[in-house]
């Protein structure tokens, strides 16, 4: 039987020190969350940027300012300030420094289990899947931001809830979307399928795509052309609808998944046409419940 649980970050799971700041860690279930505490002057690109191995920090942040004050430049070089009680949501790419003489403590909820640490890079394959909300800017003028904000809640919890059930990293969200990688493509298409299924019991249409091959995976996430022909081969998706490259389906015909032949496509950016399929036949999923 499930119990409720308390941590605090006073007996962190990990507790990593670099220069003028701290970093403590607590993992709870599938999730990780970070207390940082930066010391007045200190600066992304001159503090961590040795350990990063990066020219900026290549980390989605999502979480929430205790106190002091700091200032998020983008990539282009857009600047906000964020202070005590703010939620903030940084796109990767970003520089970050503190600003006055307090120092800077704040709760990540994402981004930030492998920050502040030694970058390094590995050759692996794997199955990137892809997955949005159609149409969601169009839902949220019809719904307004306080209910699209609530369906989002749900949408991620879903997402959590399939990715734990097929074994799936959630590697990046962005707005009304996610990638996550499994080693299994057969696991990817049945995840796939069942975020279909839950975005739809809470009247959402997804569209989803999953493609199978080698990334660069770093400690800031995954990175390499197979990434980016499978965010292509998304664009190619309908509503309720998943597609799959060749590599892809080659590997899970055998779990006894039925496709729909697309034929050759022209992926943007991506040399060479593609041969896609449409998910026909639902895979058999273990209960969302």
């Amino acid at each position: 039987m499930s119990r409720s649980l308390v941590r605090h970050f006073s007996s962190p799971d990990e507790h990593r020190e670099f220069s003028s700041g701290v970093l403590d860690l607590i993992t709870v279930g599938a999730l990780t969350f970070g207390q940082e505490t930066l010391d007045p002057g200190w600066r992304w690109s001159k503090d961590v940027r040795p350990l990063a191995g990066t020219d900026r920090c290549e980390f989605h942040h999502v979480g929430f300012q205790v106190s002091g004050r700091w200032v998020c430049e983008d990539r282009d070089g857009t600047q906000i300030e964020i202070g005590p009680g703010d939620i903030f949501d940084t796109p990767p790419g970003h520089d970050a420094w503190v600003i006055g003489d307090e120092p800077c403590v704040t709760i990540d909820f994402q981004g930030i289990a492998d920050w502040a640490t030694r970058g390094s890079s590995s050759r692996i394959l794997t199955s990137v899947l892809f997955a949005d909300v159609v149409d969601s800017t169009a839902l949220i003028d019809e719904i307004g931001d306080g209910a699209w904000r609530r369906l989002q809640a749900q949408f991620f919890e879903n997402v959590q809830t399939v990715l734990s059930t097929q074994n799936g990293t959630l590697v990046d969200t962005a707005g009304d979307g996610i990638l996550a990688r499994f080693d299994s493509p057969v696991a990817a298409v049945r995840a796939a399928t069942a975020l279909l299924m839950a975005a739809e019991r809470i009247d959402l249409q997804l569209r989803a795509a999953v493609h199978t091959g080698e990334v660069e995976q770093t400690s800031n996430g995954l990175s390499g052309m197979a990434v980016h022909v499978g965010a292509r081969v998304l664009a190619h998706a309908g509503p309720r609808e998943v597609l799959v490259t060749s590599s892809t389906r080659d590997l899970t015909l055998d779990a006894g998944i039925d496709y729909e032949d697309r034929g050759a496509v022209e992926l943007k950016g991506v040399p060479g046409a593609r041969t896609l399929y449409a998910l026909r036949a639902t895979p058999a999923e273990p209960s969302l419940r």
